[in-house]
């Protein structure tokens, strides 16, 4: 029997079970949500209630959700008049399946819908608006490297890989690298061979392109998305150019807008936004791109598994940004990144509104705790009360004017 990698969100979601709003699982294809609610389903079932499963990829279970009485007649042959739980994967497969779950939850029925689906515009746009106030929604993302990290050493260190990673460095920099090169979809992990490895990304991007993208999303141009994806990975963690991304994708500047937008929206990439006060000193517009996923990054430009030396740095900075977007999904800071119109960087800055933390990323081992003049600048300018210097080993801190600087390994992050 396959090895399951056990998955942080499963608890959160597990204790949401509870409540009376639908629980929602949402997340770019083959990030595990099904595996999730087959697992919730069955430990419901195990736990005496009554519970029932629809896969709306089957045709037989999508005819009963052509209407709503029609499902509840399926629901009242299933339960009776007593309370159950509704399990719906796939739920963007029914069309304004945001207004269908609104009008099933206003009736007040003594069902619990506990629903999952891709990250299709009608899934994450048009259900949010629909059941605002009816439901929660819980983003799923690939393997972190926790998550990863634990599954790799058989969970013996469970509640204790920070000691793991300090006692095991030359171990944990393997499972970085590994975890830089393929990254962190379930199938891609948990596979042995390299191989095979390859054979499931490909499979995932194709999938990611012919599903999400061409059916759904209606896109007129697959080609010219992939390439559009191509073109994005090889600038992640650069500031773009719209204009040169037009050009070279030989699409028009709104198709190019609508594109990014869809790519998005189904949890292909994230945007970090400028942070600034000074419109003329300080870039006030143009974004930073960066992959859900490193993996998916490195195969469509055709380094999966096979990293070169000068791209570590930009794909160890697209990992701090996955981990810092996890660390701040439920609160309002915003992740973004701090340039000058004279060039000076800072990589990364977690804005919660009220306060401010530049984050400089640095894919090396460093010897001691030295503060680079971009860095000097934000904190002179913004005097912040944290900082951080993300690295590869060094663990110490600094005090610099009123701010205490923190040189974290990644790991500790």
């Amino acid at each position: 029997m396959e090895k399951r990698i056990k998955r942080a969100i499963s608890d959160e979601v597990e204790k949401h079970l509870l409540a009376k709003e639908i629980t929602m699982i949402v997340g770019a294809r083959q990030v595990g949500k099904t595996t999730l609610l087959q697992a919730l389903f069955a430990g419901v079932k195990n736990n005496g209630k009554k519970a029932i499963f629809f896969n709306l990829d089957v045709k037989a279970d999508a005819n009963f959700f052509s209407s709503q009485e029609k499902l509840l007649d399926r629901l009242r042959l299933e339960f009776g008049d007593v309370s159950g739980y509704v399990f719906v994967d796939e739920i963007q497969r029914k069309t304004d399946a945001g207004v269908f779950l609104k009008g099933l939850y206003d009736l007040n029925t003594p069902y619990k819908f506990v629903v999952s689906g891709s990250g299709s515009l009608e899934l994450k746009e048009r259900i949010h608006e629909s059941l605002a106030g009816r439901k929660r929604m819980f983003e799923m993302s690939p393997v972190t490297f926790t998550e990863f990290a634990d599954f790799k050493t058989d969970y013996k260190y469970s509640n204790r890989l920070q000691d793991y990673y300090r006692l095991n460095q030359e171990k944990t920099r393997r499972l970085l690298d590994e975890y830089l090169n393929f990254g962190g979809y379930p199938r891609v992990v948990s596979a042995s061979e390299r191989s095979e490895k390859e054979k499931i990304i490909h499979e995932i991007f194709r999938s990611y392109a012919e599903k999400d993208i061409a059916y759904f999303l209606k896109v007129e141009r697959v080609d010219a998305f992939e390439l559009l994806l191509k073109l994005l990975a090889s600038q992640a963690g650069k500031i773009l150019s719209y204009v040169h991304l037009s050009k070279e994708a030989n699409i028009s500047f709104p198709t190019l807008k609508k594109y990014l937008w869809y790519a998005e929206k189904t949890f292909a990439i994230h945007f970090a936004i400028p942070y600034f006060k000074n419109h003329h000193k300080e870039l006030v517009k143009s974004p930073m791109v960066y992959f859900s996923d490193l993996g998916l990054r490195n195969y469509t430009i055709g380094f999966f598994g096979n990293l070169p030396e000068q791209e570590y740095g930009f794909v160890f900075q697209n990992f701090v940004m996955n981990i810092l977007l996890e660390r701040n999904q439920w609160t309002n800071s915003q992740v973004k990144f701090w340039r000058t119109t004279d060039g000076r960087e800072v990589d990364f800055v977690v804005d919660s509104g009220t306060n401010v933390i530049p984050i400089e990323v640095k894919y090396s081992a460093l010897k001691s705790p030295e503060i680079e003049k971009s860095l000097r600048v934000f904190l002179e300018r913004y005097a912040p009360v944290e900082a951080m210097v993300v690295n590869l080993t060094l663990d110490e801190e600094r005090v610099f004017g009123k701010t205490k600087v923190r040189f974290v390994p990644f790991w500790k992050l």
